[in-house]
């Protein structure tokens, strides 16, 4: 059975205060309940995590922005994947290029990764390069992220990740800044190569790609359609209830 499509809303710092942020997930999950092909996922800051919890239903999951990589101990400031299960969260974006900017290694992005699926939670595992060189040399770099990034998820979990290409240079723009479609769908076929070498698995078993870089409602269509994806990692449109409805409604179809 094919899988759904999936919409992972990114509100990163977003909104500003908590009436604002309690509204814009009733909104949005409202907008999801009309998209019953898609998997809406969304993904507020922490501190709203258990609160919004309650607030589930068939139409929206809730995701975590980051995860520790220990399990238990002193590290303050840091929450774990057991407790994150234990208050409802089902996904978590992992080794987001923004973490990995203040210091996060790729050491620190597999243990999380490793976590996440031990404690039953759906890790999105985020890789891109910063700068995509016409050489091609980008892919090497990109080569090196996943797998370094995966080092500790064995082959029978690897269906149950998700991988987010999201090139840094595309991040926070806007849809004319994005990665193309034929760009997307040539990146998209060399993670799934990558993958289907370096784990032997058959093409069913390997984890759903999707993308993020400045999705927008203006692109989304031609994003899902052309770019052999599986769905979108969406930041700064998913802070308008109205652009991520639009962007629910093109990956609809």
């Amino acid at each position: 059975m094919a899988r759904k499509l999936i919409v992972i809303a990114n509100w990163k710092m977003g909104p500003s205060g908590y009436k604002k942020a309690r509204e814009l997930f009733i909104s949005e999950k409202a907008k999801a309940k009309k998209y019953r092909k898609v998997k809406t996922v969304l993904c507020p800051q922490s501190v709203l995590l258990s609160e919004f919890s309650k607030m589930q239903n068939g139409s929206v999951s809730l995701g975590a922005q980051d995860v520790s990589f220990a399990e238990g101990g002193s590290f303050t400031g840091e929450f774990s994947a057991s407790l994150l299960r234990d208050i409802g969260v089902s996904f978590v974006i992992v080794g987001h290029s923004e973490r990995r900017a203040l210091g996060e290694t790729d050491d620190a992005v597999s243990r999380k990764l490793g976590l996440a699926v031990k404690n039953g939670l759906t890790p999105i595992l985020c890789v891109g390069e910063r700068e995509r060189d016409i050489h091609g040399e980008y892919l090497s770099i990109l080569r090196q992220q996943l797998f370094l990034s995966l080092s500790g998820i064995q082959r029978k979990d690897l269906s149950k990740i998700i991988v987010a290409y999201e090139p840094i240079w595309a991040i926070g723009k806007t849809a004319d800044d994005a990665v193309t479609p034929d760009k997307l769908h040539q990146t998209s076929l060399f993670i799934k190569k990558m993958l289907l070498e370096r784990y032997g698995v058959s093409p069913s078993s390997l984890p759903a790609i999707i993308y993020g870089g400045s999705v927008e409602p203006d692109n989304a269509e031609e994003l899902i359609s052309d770019g052999n994806v599986e769905g979108f990692l969406v930041g700064h449109a998913s802070l308008d209830a109205g652009d991520f409805g639009e962007i629910l409604k093109s990956v609809n179809g």
